[in-house]
């Protein structure tokens, strides 16, 4: 099953709350979610009832949505999170967020998540000082993330994102040298960093069935 390629904005309309997948526009009043925040489609204002399946897969879907990965991706994470110690579901949201293209998008270099891919695979971004072109790539406490000198458009991209970001909080495990346009990972990230609307325990109990 490929990449879904369909309005960005209708995922969120689905799920019922703000995913960011359209970068500075999820945060102004032409958010889509303002103005129709029902489900789209015919039936998208009819009362349903999720069961207890229906209300864990939703809330799968909606964590898979955020940070885009594919569900093979995504039963990955689980099930590396499974053999991490510490609480399976927190192990999995720190996973998701130490992929590179989250990163490159919670240091304001990217305006969305599907931005950093781009950005990301277009080998703009180094690590440590090596190209990395891998949005999947897990980074390290202590990894320095920076945009590099010879990528002139990816340059000129993140400073312009740099811009529009500038009002949108960094997380605290990260630590952000804007003149210099590179980032340095200080801690890795806990459950309360995340700050999205998703309850992993609910995907942990799906995957446990």
């Amino acid at each position: 099953m490929g990449r879904y390629v369909g309005p960005s904005c209708r995922l969120c309309r689905r799920e019922g709350v703000k995913l960011f997948l359209k970068g500075q526009k999820c945060y102004t009043p032409k958010c889509p979610l303002e103005k129709r925040a029902y489900a789209p489609g015919q039936h998208g204002q009819g009362r349903v009832k999720l069961s207890d399946y229906g209300v864990q897969l939703r809330e799968k879907q909606k964590a898979k949505r955020i940070y885009g990965v594919w569900e093979r991706q995504f039963k990955g994470y689980f099930q590396a999170a499974q053999k991490t110690k510490g609480v399976t579901g927190q192990m999995l949201l720190q996973q998701l967020e130490r992929r590179l293209d989250n990163v490159v998008f919670r240091m304001g270099f990217a305006t969305s998540r599907a931005e950093g891919r781009h950005i990301v695979h277009y080998r703009a971004i180094a690590v440590n000082g090596h190209i990395v072109d891998i949005p999947s790539y897990q980074i390290k406490v202590g990894d320095v993330v920076q945009v590099r000198p010879q990528a002139a458009g990816g340059v000129a991209r993140v400073k312009a994102n740099l811009d529009l970001t500038k009002d949108r909080p960094v997380p605290s495990w990260l630590q952000i040298e804007p003149a210099q346009l590179k980032g340095i990972i200080v801690r890795l990230p806990q459950k309360e960093d995340v700050g999205l609307p998703i309850q992993e325990q609910l995907i942990v109990e799906l995957y446990s069935k």
